[in-house]
């Protein structure tokens, strides 16, 4: 947790105390009024949907003890100064995202404990989650929460760790070159995970290559005395590793993989069972998350928690335990009896076709669905890679395809070109539509996977399966 006092805070962040006194301690960090617990620091960003500072009354009364704002208003000082505590300090600062990030680099240079930082084209959440999981048998971890996996999120996140922690996981995202590298400045990762180059953000970056490039940031910045975990069978990892300064650990199902998962079987829930193939030993391990793809997420998590010498036993029990962000690969029955998949958060060409996999895979008497949307960020590939996307739905022999949005359209006419019956196929353009033809198209003992790019809001498909609408 971020500690340090307001003369401090003021130093490191370039600000200016507009009230209330320098000796004043900080214990703790936050961008949102709701989540100040007491001795924090505010920070008051301006938005064009909520502006914090209109909520710095809130941040006095749950507790804060510097508010951190980027104007300087008489409003803001009478707050303070009529305000029953008489610990609150008011600072200037000329930017809140820069100040934000200057705290946790300040607090960053205090910790001494292992940082693992993970990116990729797909799987980066769950490949976290299994770390965390894995980790956390034997050693006090703190790791990314939900989305905060970007330029305020990572941030957030390493202001958490205190002298207690013993590894720090940080999640990093990438919407265009060089901010990886910038998130890696802030976090100064002593290890890095790569799990795969792919075609997501192909629109942002223009060429795969770009995208193992910037992906490469990450590795470039890990320090020759730490290690770079890539995933021995994707297509880029030879590239990748011609960056790495550290030691290279390979991570797979190939037999090349310095840790890898063979002998893969999957049950009629499709949850995976596998077994671990290190220099430590073999073990097998049934993942309690569907997805033959989870096996390298699972063998990326096992391939650090060795690094970091926990035993294979801890490894193993890590895995089995694993918990995992809400809406991905997330299972569950709804009360009509449907088994909903949802995979709403996130979608590229590979995770699809991972996710339609996994579907087909899932043993039932019932019907098998699968709810699509659109891949966002595809660029000039979008539409050849939403008809093919059809083209694999009906390889597949599923029952029936919902498509929902304009460019999941082309996955629909790609599933019809390869063979799919008409009556079979029905694309919508909005969420709303497309659960009114889930009421009619549903029952018990069906299957139905609902996945598209974050901005369909396809989280909306699924309250609609668990809400049917009458």
């Amino acid at each position: 947790m971020l500690t340090l006092s307001v003369g401090s805070l003021c130093d490191v962040v370039g600000g200016e105390l507009l009230a209330g006194a320098e000796t004043t301690m900080v214990n703790g960090l936050a961008v949102d009024s709701r989540a100040v617990t007491p001795g924090a620091a505010f920070v008051a960003f301006g938005g064009e949907h909520a502006d914090g500072h209109e909520y710095l009354g809130a941040a006095i009364e749950a507790g804060a003890r510097a508010l951190v704002v980027t104007r300087d208003d008489d409003a803001f000082r009478e707050l303070v100064a009529t305000s029953r505590r008489q610990d609150v300090a008011l600072v200037l600062v000329d930017d809140a995202l820069a100040a934000v990030q200057a705290l946790a680099m300040h607090h960053r240079e205090r910790l001494i404990c292992p940082v693992i930082a993970i990116t990729g084209s797909t799987g980066k959440t769950t490949t976290k989650d299994f770390v965390r999981s894995v980790l956390g048998t034997r050693l006090k971890v703190v790791a990314t929460e939900g989305n905060r996996n970007n330029e305020l999120g990572v941030p957030l996140t390493i202001m958490e760790a205190n002298a207690e922690t013993e590894v720090l996981v940080i999640e990093m995202a990438m919407r265009g070159p060089g901010q990886i590298a910038g998130l890696c400045d802030i976090a100064r990762p002593t290890a890095g995970l790569v799990t795969n180059v792919g075609v997501s953000h192909v629109e942002v970056l223009g060429s795969e290559e770009a995208i193992a490039s910037a992906k490469g940031e990450l590795v470039r910045t890990v320090p020759e005395r730490g290690r770079v975990f890539l995933n021995g069978d994707d297509g880029w990892s030879t590239v990748l590793a011609e960056m790495a300064e550290a030691a290279v650990t390979r991570y797979g199902v190939g037999e090349a993989c310095d840790v890898r998962g063979d002998e893969i079987s999957v049950d009629e829930s499709g949850n995976a069972t596998f077994t671990v193939i290190a220099e430590q030993g073999t073990a097998s391990v049934h993942l309690n998350v569907p997805g033959r793809h989870n096996v390298y997420n699972a063998v990326a998590a096992a391939s650090i928690g060795l690094y970091l010498e926990l035993s294979l036993e801890d490894v193993i029990a890590g895995l089995e335990a694993s918990s995992f962000t809400k809406m991905r690969m997330e299972t569950f029955a709804s009360a009509s009896g449907v088994l909903v998949i949802n995979d709403a958060y996130n979608a590229n060409p590979t995770s699809m076709k991972a996710a339609l996999q996994t579907l087909a895979e899932i043993r039932s008497e019932g019907k098998r669905v699968a709810v699509l949307g659109d891949m966002a960020e595809l660029g000039s590939l979008s539409e050849l890679a939403h008809f093919r996307m059809g083209e694999y739905v009906a390889e597949l022999g599923l029952h029936a395809l919902v498509t929902v949005g304009d460019r999941a359209r082309r996955i629909a006419e790609g599933a019809a070109a390869a063979g799919m019956p008409a009556d079979a196929i029905r694309p919508c353009a909005t969420a709303d539509e497309a659960s009114e033809v889930l009421d009619d198209l549903l029952g018990e003992g069906d299957v139905v996977l609902v996945k598209a790019s974050r901005v369909m809001g396809l989280e909306r498909v699924v309250d609609g399966i668990t809400q049917p609408h009458v």
